[in-house]
This record gives C-alpha cells, structure tokens and sequence, in this order.
C-alpha cells in the first residue's frame, strides 16, 4: 500500500514575525515528499517511523478527548494499519525547516479524518482556519506548539498568504521564469535546527522591550513589505526589503543563525550580490536565499550545497 504524496513547503517570509501577527508567505516545495506505506520486509527506518506513528496515534486519542469538537478520526483503521507496520516514507529532511512533520500530518488527517475539509471544496476563510487549527493541535505532538501552518501548506498544495492570525487565504505567485536569473534558493547549514528551543530563545528575547520595539518597527515592517513585493511582482522593490530585513536578522537573531554563516551573511548585504534569511526557525538546516543573478551567487556560494527554489 502506498497513499498519496504530500510535499514539503517553504516560509518565504514570516518565521517568528507570524507568531506576532505579521504576514507570512508560504509555498510548497515539492523537491522533498512523503506518503504512508507498508512494507512486506521493512527497514530500520521504516520501523522507527511506525514507532513514531504509535506514539502519535496514542496522542491523537487523548486530543480527541480534550477537543471531541475539532476532529475526529477512524481509530480502528488507523490502529489496524500502523499495528501492521504502516509508516511515513519520505524525502523531507528533519530539522531543515521544509516541513517533514507537517507533511505527515496532512497525510493522516487525508487519510482517517472523519468530516475531514477536502481540497476540492470552496477553502473558505473560516474553513482554512478551522483548518488550520486541527493541524496545529495535531502537529504540536511533534513541536509543543505549532501554528499547524506546515500541515496546511502540504494539505492544500497552494501558496499561502498569511494577513495575520485569523486572515489566511491560498494565493497565486509570479510565475516561474525558468531563464531568469533572479531566483531564490535553499543553502544546506550541514546540520539540523531543533524548532523548540529556538521558539523558546525567541519568548525569552520578547521579554525585552528593545527587542519587541524592533520586532515591530524593523523586523514585521520589512516582512510585510516583502511578501507585498514578491506577490506583486515588485522585484526592485523586493530587493530593497530584503536586503533591510536580512540586516536586522543578523542584527538581532543571530544564534538562530549558524554561527559559520555570520559572516557569509555579512559579505552578502556588503556586496549585494545574495540576501540571506531564516527558513524556519533557524539554529541550522537550510538557510534561505534570494538573488538577482543566481550564476553569480552559484559561483561565490561553491563551496555549499545550494537548490535552486523558485526563479525570477
């Protein structure tokens, strides 16, 4: 058996900005999949992930419990299943910020759900939250909390806009000019990024009135403007933000950032040649970039492993 493919997904813009209410833009990548599966001889790692699986079921029955208004599932299809060795088979890499666990999500609540929200239907504003706030109750197994936006990305295959919290809405993108130089793309930090401790250093610096000054004046100003920019087709203008935004990330959530790209990060605001940013919440996996010529940053960035996202 082998289900359906849900794919990875990238926050262009928003990470920690979204948990303030800035607007976020998040776009599925599908490089990197996943679907459940069951094998006749299973792997080591097929067996882990059913481990996985276990304990997640286990945590899905006490969450209907608490909250028998917001999902429910077939529990004896699901128990059946993962007793005879069903796992998640997939590309996603753990710990990189491309979403491994929400695609997961998506593929249990597609497959056992009851009444479950279906991608063919009018998506609805209050049907993307309610949405939304299944997948972040299910996905807080995997991060102690979590906005369920991952899950929602995989689930729906869509761009997503983020406006704030309560205002969500699937969106259309520039299309992908394949000879364009301008693109963005994912550099590999060589190791993975917990998400917990890294919201929790986050919590600790909003404690800080200087910080959350900056958060609001510098940091959710840029952000805003550009996702505006990217949805527009502004390039010019996308760049000038993203250049200001890139700054005050390495200004003030730098051990979020590897501390091997500090200065590569630098060298890319000097030169203007490459911007980089947090994908995700940082601490490792990948990094994101955005350049105006990729050759040029392809050439300058060799000695790293770089995937080319999205051109422009």
């Amino acid at each position: 058996m082998k289900g359906p493919l849900f794919y990875s997904k990238i926050l262009l813009f928003g990470e920690y900005g979204i948990i303030k209410d800035s607007k976020g833009l998040s776009i599925p990548y599908n490089f990197f999949k996943g679907a459940l599966k069951k094998d006749v001889d299973p792997s080591e790692e097929a067996k882990k992930s059913n481990g996985y699986l276990k304990d997640f079921v286990a945590y899905l029955e006490e969450l209907v419990l608490q909250k028998p208004d917001l999902v429910s599932f077939d529990f004896e299809s699901l128990r059946n299943d993962v007793a005879e060795g069903m796992y998640f088979d997939s590309s996603i890499p753990q710990g990189y910020g491309v979403g491994s666990s929400g695609a997961l999500v998506a593929a249990i609540y597609d497959k056992y759900a009851l009444d479950k929200i279906t991608v063919l239907e009018n998506l609805t504003r209050e049907k993307l939250l309610r949405l939304k706030a299944i997948f972040g109750k299910m996905e807080s197994f995997f991060h102690g909390k979590s906005s369920g936006l991952d899950p929602l990305n995989s689930y729906l295959s869509l761009p997503i806009l983020i406006n704030s919290k309560d205002n969500i809405e699937s969106t259309s993108i520039p299309s992908q000019n394949k000879e364009g130089k301008g693109a963005v793309f994912l550099l590999d930090s060589g190791a993975t990024g917990e998400t917990a401790p890294m919201v929790q250093l986050f919590m600790e610096k909003m404690k800080q009135e200087g910080f959350r000054q900056m958060l609001k004046n510098q940091f959710i100003k840029h952000t805003d403007a550009c996702v505006e920019d990217f949805i527009s087709g502004n390039v010019k203008s996308l760049f000038g933000n993203l250049k200001q935004l890139s700054h005050v990330v390495l200004d003030n959530f730098k051990p979020m950032i590897p501390a091997k790209f500090h200065q590569l990060w630098q060298q890319g605001i000097e030169t203007n040649d490459y911007y980089l940013k947090l994908c995700g919440s940082g601490g490792g996996g990948y990094i994101l970039g955005f350049t105006q010529d990729i050759d040029k940053a392809r050439n300058i960035l060799k000695d790293y492993k770089l995937e080319v996202v999205y051109n422009f």
